[in-house]
C-alpha cells in the first residue's frame, strides 16, 4: 500500500513509530508537512500539490495534525477525502474532537460519563457559573489549550471568581467543570483503534500539580481497566466518530468521566509503558479498512521504500 503521513515533524517519536510499523509491514509511507500542501479546488479532479507536485496514488492518509493548525490541516485532509483516499480519522471528526465545547456536548449526548461543566463567555456572574458547576474547588480550561496549558485549578470562590473575570476581560470562552477530587491527580488514558482498547495507561501528575500530563512532567505506567472503563472509552471514540484515538478520564465516586477525546494521541507513553506495539495496530487497521489501489503489487504489498515528503 502506499500511505501517506501527515505531519509537521518526522522527527518525533509518534511519528518515527508509524513509519517504521508502515516500512515492516512492506508499505510504501511518504512523510507530507501539510501546511507546505496546497489545494486546487476549481480543477475538474480535485488535487492537492506539494513542492511541485500533484501528490496521487495513495491508499491511505494518517492525519497527524496540531491542534494550533487544525483548521489547514483538515482541509488539505478533505481534499484526500475527495479524492477517494482513505483517511485514518476523517477530517470532520478530528474537528469535532478539537472544539471541547463540541465533543462535550456532543459525548453528553450519548450518555458518555462527564464531569459537571458550564460553559460561559465574558460572564459577570462568575458565582452563579461556580455554582452551577457544583461549587469551589473547579478546574476553569480554556477552549484552546492543549497539554494541560490554559488549564487552572481554583481552590476557593474568591480565586475562581478573579480567573474567570481575568479571561472574560481578554474576550475568550472558558469552561468551567468540577474537581474530581478523588481522582488524586491522575487519569486514565486509553488508546483505541478500530473498536478496541489496545493499550491502557494510568498517568500521575508531578508532585503538587493537579495535572497528569506527561509533557508537564508526569509519570505513566501501564494500567488494567474495568469493563465500564473499556465501555465508555469505545462509546467516546464512537461519539466522535473517530478510530483511532486517546480517551482521557478519572475515576470518580459516580464512574468514569471522560475529560478529552484527543483524535492525535502520542505513541511514546503508552508503548513505553505497556510494551504494546500501538503504531502497529494502527497499520493493521489500514490494511483491513483501506481499499488497496493501483500501487499494490503482484505479491500484494508494495516493496518501495518510504520517502521524506518535507
Amino acid at each position: 500500500m502506499k500511505i501517506g503521513l501527515l505531519c509537521r515533524n518526522p522527527d518525533l517519536y509518534s511519528h518515527r513509530r508509524i513509519v517504521e510499523a508502515a516500512e515492516a509491514r512492506g508499505h510504501e509511507i511518504d512523510i507530507i508537512d501539510h501546511l507546505r500542501c496546497y489545494i486546487d479546488i476549481a480543477a475538474n479532479d480535485p488535487e492537492v500539490h506539494y513542492r511541485g507536485e500533484s501528490l496521487t496514488g495513495y491508499d491511505a492518509i494518517i492525519p497527524r495534525i496540531g491542534a494550533s493548525v487544525t483548521f489547514f490541516g483538515t482541509a488539505v485532509l478533505r481534499q484526500f477525502e475527495m479524492m477517494d483516499v482513505y483517511p485514518l480519522n476523517e477530517s470532520v471528526a478530528i474537528s469535532r474532537s478539537r472544539d471541547k465545547l463540541r465533543s462535550m456536548q456532543l459525548l453528553s449526548r450519548e450518555g458518555v460519563g462527564l464531569p459537571v461543566t458550564v460553559f460561559a463567555h465574558r460572564t459577570s456572574h462568575a458565582d452563579e457559573v461556580i455554582r452551577l458547576a457544583g461549587g469551589t474547588p473547579v478546574i476553569i480550561k480554556l477552549l484552546e489549550g492543549t497539554q494541560g496549558i490554559g488549564v487552572v485549578l481554583a481552590e476557593t470562590d474568591k480565586s475562581a471568581e478573579s480567573i474567570i473575570q481575568a479571561f472574560g476581560g481578554v474576550k475568550t470562552d472558558v469552561l468551567v467543570q468540577q474537581f474530581v477530587e478523588e481522582a488524586k491527580g491522575e487519569d486514565i488514558r486509553c488508546l483505541v483503534v478500530g473498536e478496541k482498547v489496545v493499550a491502557s495507561m494510568i498517568r500521575r501528575g508531578k508532585e503538587g500539580d493537579f495535572r497528569s500530563n506527561l509533557h508537564r512532567g508526569g509519570s505513566a505506567e501501564a494500567v488494567r481497566i474495568s469493563r465500564e472503563e473499556r465501555a465508555t472509552a469505545l462509546k467516546a471514540a464512537n461519539a466522535m466518530g473517530l478510530n483511532v484515538c486517546g480517551v482521557d478520564m478519572l475515576r470518580s465516586d459516580n464512574g468514569p468521566v471522560v475529560m478529552e477525546v484527543n483524535s492525535s494521541p502520542g505513541l511514546e507513553g503508552v508503548e513505553k509503558a505497556t510494551n504494546v506495539d500501538v503504531a502497529g495496530k494502527i497499520i493493521e487497521f489500514i490494511e483491513k479498512n483501506a481499499r488497496v489501489g493501483r500501487t499494490q503489487t503482484k505479491g500484494g504489498k508494495s516493496r518501495r521504500r518510504a520517502r521524506r515528503r518535507a
